[in-house]
């Protein structure tokens, strides 16, 4: 092949799957759980990709070929790897009356959170699945099924490929898929909220109750928390693999910081379709120094669950300053 032939391929192939590289990075994110894993997916997608470029022969939509690709690299990624998961979902709350936690875990045990920066927004006849599936209860839940049906559920279900393009995709049967899709739904099912329960982060109520979670926690505020706790809510804090559930006892965690007020400062942002601050704490030299992101629940009867990701490196990956002036 001639230079210019090669550069006219090169050219065709970046035109036509550009587009993609969005949503095939939130597809990798829901098969994976990890902003980092899923980008790291993605190069080796469109890496993939190319190699196959001259042979491509437009049977099936680009799109749909670059989403067997993806699939496909993320089930071998899969394979051999435990599940990243919640707290929650690996061990009970605290519940012998003392605050003490337990050592980090590996952060290759934890689903990260994405911004929404990364997320493609859903289509306005999106489907609840496809609405929340970025949420990190779905995203959780999805975790919890096997590689196999989880690729199924987020291809038919959120991408809206046909059961046979799925079929073709994980190499089975339509049969095979709709089955998988049976089992799947009824799994996820648990983890999606109400309807009447979801506040979107652009509501005023949510904003407002992101602006009075930063002010309380800045402040140490244990009386505006009691306000905006519901009596069942919960706080995780990965990599710590502790966690609490109830106001009484996840308050009870917070007060043991009181004297930490004043050395806070957040920012609020969103993450994962949902309202979110960064944290940043100061250091022994009275620096504002990157801590984590929390990740909040907001529901229409109050914050529901808060999970605080304390990892700085999050902050910086995100675009955002390491250390912020006082």
């Amino acid at each position: 092949m001639s230079r210019s032939e090669d550069s006219l391929l090169a050219r065709d192939f970046t035109e036509a799957t550009d587009p993609h590289r969005r949503e095939l990075t939130v597809h990798c994110y829901r098969m994976l759980g990890s902003q980092a894993d899923a980008e790291d997916l993605v190069q080796e997608t469109y890496l993939r990709a190319w190699r196959g470029w001259s042979d491509f022969e437009g049977r099936a939509s680009v799109r749909t070929w670059l989403y067997r690709i993806a699939t496909n690299a993320c089930l071998n990624a899969i394979e051999g790897r435990d599940r990243r998961a919640l707290p929650s979902g690996l061990a009970p709350a605290k519940a012998d009356g003392s605050f003490d936690v337990d050592a980090p875990w590996a952060d290759s045990t934890w689903i990260e959170p994405a911004p929404d920066s990364l997320l493609a927004p859903p289509t306005p006849e999106g489907l609840l699945l496809e609405k929340t599936s970025t949420r990190l209860a779905m995203l959780a839940a999805l975790q919890t099924l096997s590689a196999r049906e989880r690729a199924a559920v987020v291809l038919h279900d959120v991408v809206r490929l046909t059961a046979a393009e799925v079929a073709e995709s994980l190499d089975t049967t339509p049969a095979a898929v709709n089955s998988a899709l049976q089992r799947a739904r009824g799994r996820l099912a648990l983890a999606q909220p109400r309807e009447d329960e979801i506040v979107e982060p652009d509501d005023p109520a949510c904003r407002a109750a992101i602006d009075r979670y930063v002010e309380a926690m800045q402040s140490a505020d244990i009386p505006l928390l009691v306000d905006l706790f519901r009596r069942d809510v919960t706080l995780e804090m990965p990599p710590l693999p502790t966690w609490f559930a109830g106001r009484d006892d996840v308050l009870g965690f917070l007060r043991l910081r009181s004297s930490y007020a004043g050395q806070w400062r957040m920012v609020v942002t969103t993450a994962n379709g949902q309202p979110a601050a960064l944290s940043y704490m100061r250091n022994a030299d009275g620096v504002l120094t990157a801590h984590g992101i929390h990740v909040l629940t907001v529901t229409t009867t109050g914050v529901a669950r808060v999970i605080a990701f304390r990892k700085a490196g999050l902050v910086e990956a995100w675009g955002f300053p390491g250390s912020l002036p006082d």
